[in-house]
């Protein structure tokens, strides 16, 4: 009989909320927090491409188990869009394929976009991460093919001017999941008839972090410092990472003892009592000593792990 695989790493958890700088990509900032903090699993709820920078939450250990709330939450980004082009990828990466001599006045920019404000349905870009019959759609548009995207419905809950400028203009918006700001400036540059690309882009929220939250990479590399000859000190890097339970604001928490959290732990599903605890909840959260303990249901005041999270 083969013996488990022993996990690299430390057995550390929480949330790290990067400020991703631009030039890296996602997969790579991952894979340098991880590196850090010695972690023996880490992931990252939304993705950014390497030319946008800005909020990258990360998840460490336990907290990898937490990151669909973190996909789901509001995201605000602020970004300039460069009218008179229209290029592949809809930003800096891509080529000029379209032109335009006409630049819109402030009037004509405010005029549409009401279009883009509220539900509305959205095409993501061609390099995009969507899969098209089990393939990346940017796989198959570097290749040469331009595929059919079906449109989908997200949400834009706010959509604001910040900077007027003859050749471009800044926006900010609140939004929520699956939004492609670049898609915006496409349809935005179509409409008005004179093309645009992002030519900027950053993420400064993800619900429910905020810019507060921000590291930098310089800043954890300075609190990890360099390697010596005796073990590493990860007092001052750890003490940057955000509680897992952060990631669980928008469902119910109900607070238990110790003993109720052993039983918890261990898949047994308990009568949840308190003045504040739901009698039916398709998904809340449990504390001990305001340490996550599970998420799962709770069916006639009996809470129901889903998944569990170590003491």
């Amino acid at each position: 009989m083969s013996r488990p695989r022993k996990k690299k790493g430390r057995p550390i958890s929480g949330w790290l909320v990067l400020d991703k700088p631009v030039g890296m990509g996602s997969t790579e900032a991952v894979s340098k927090v991880k590196w850090l903090f010695q972690a023996e699993k880490a992931g990252h709820a939304g993705t950014l491409d390497p030319l946008a920078s800005g909020m990258l939450p990360i998840a460490l250990g336990d907290a990898t188990k937490t990151v669909p709330y973190v996909q789901d939450g509001a995201k605000i980004y602020r970004f300039t869009v460069a009218w008179g082009e229209e290029r592949t990828t809809d930003d800096l990466e891509g080529p000029v394929t379209k032109t335009s001599e006409k630049r819109p006045s402030e009037a004509e920019v405010r005029a549409v976009m009401p279009n883009y404000t509220g539900v509305i349905m959205q095409t993501p870009p061609q390099f995009s991460a969507i899969k098209i019959a089990g393939e990346r759609a940017y796989d198959l548009a570097r290749e040469g093919e331009t595929v059919d995207i079906p449109a989908r419905e997200v949400e834009i809950a706010r959509f604001d001017i910040v900077e007027l400028a003859t050749d471009s203009t800044t926006f900010e918006i609140e939004c929520g999941k699956g939004t492609y700001v670049r898609s915006l400036a496409r349809d935005m540059g179509r409409d008005l008839g004179c093309y645009g690309y992002i030519s900027m882009l950053r993420r400064s929220a993800v619900d429910p972090f905020t810019a507060d939250d921000f590291v930098t990479v310089a800043e954890l590399e300075a609190a990890r410092g360099e390697p010596g000859e005796g073990p590493i000190d990860f007092t001052a890097i750890d003490a940057y990472l955000v509680d897992t339970s952060a990631a669980l604001d928008c469902l119910p928490q109900v607070a238990v003892s110790d003993d109720t959290a052993s039983k918890i732990r261990l898949g047994n599903p308990v009568i949840v009592r308190g003045r504040d605890a739901p009698v039916e909840a398709d998904e809340a959260c449990v504390t001990a000593r305001g340490r996550l303990v599970a998420i799962g249901a709770i069916e006639q005041g009996m809470f129901k792990p889903k998944r569990v999270f170590a003491g």
